[in-house]
């Protein structure tokens, strides 16, 4: 495979404008690229979150999932193109069935908390429900193609996030903080 980036400045977006895999233009502000930055800036914080040394089962399969966070940004970036699939989001689910096993019912709402890991899991979750907010606006907007696929895998993926948030706390004889009204 050749370069990719030769040069880092191109000064093609000094107006506003960024160009798509597609070759087309887009403004930097479209949905499009609201939802591309979202599931990038999600993307980032997994790996924020990998480098806080989560035990390595999570931290394989957080690696995992930030090459299918690539794939999705690169779907995004070439519209009606599609690379998320079913099997992507079996994988989230079965991944979820797993963990979730090891966790009592939840019975109070907890605060995003816990542990450095845990609490940055819960900010991951947190964009990751963001990212699929701009997806959702992106799909809505009638010139614009989103695969359905896409929006399942966010969706899946936040619940994931949750109960890897949830394992987290758990770590080294931690604990989930419960939210208290009464506080």
């Amino acid at each position: 495979m050749g370069y990719r980036l030769s040069k880092i400045y191109t000064r093609t977006g000094d107006k506003g404008t960024t160009g798509l895999g597609d070759g087309s233009r887009v403004d930097k502000d479209s949905a499009r690229i609201e939802a591309i930055g979202t599931v990038d800036e999600l993307n980032c914080l997994i790996g924020v979150l990998i480098t806080h040394n989560p035990p390595e089962e999570i931290a394989q399969l957080l690696t995992q999932i930030q090459h299918r966070l690539f794939d999705l940004g690169g779907e995004l970036a070439v519209p009606g193109y599609q690379v998320v699939t079913n099997e992507s989001i079996e994988a989230l689910e079965q991944s979820l069935d797993q963990l979730n096993e090891t966790l009592p019912p939840l019975k109070e709402f907890i605060l995003p908390a816990g542990n450095i890991l845990a609490a940055s899991c819960h900010h991951a979750r947190a964009v990751c429900r963001r990212a699929e907010r701009r997806l959702t606006l992106l799909a809505r907007q009638d010139q614009e193609q989103v695969n359905e696929n896409a929006l399942k895998y966010l969706n899946r993926l936040s619940d994931l996030l949750f109960v890897i948030a949830r394992v987290l706390a758990r770590q080294n004889g931690g604990e989930e903080v419960y939210w208290n009204k009464e506080v």
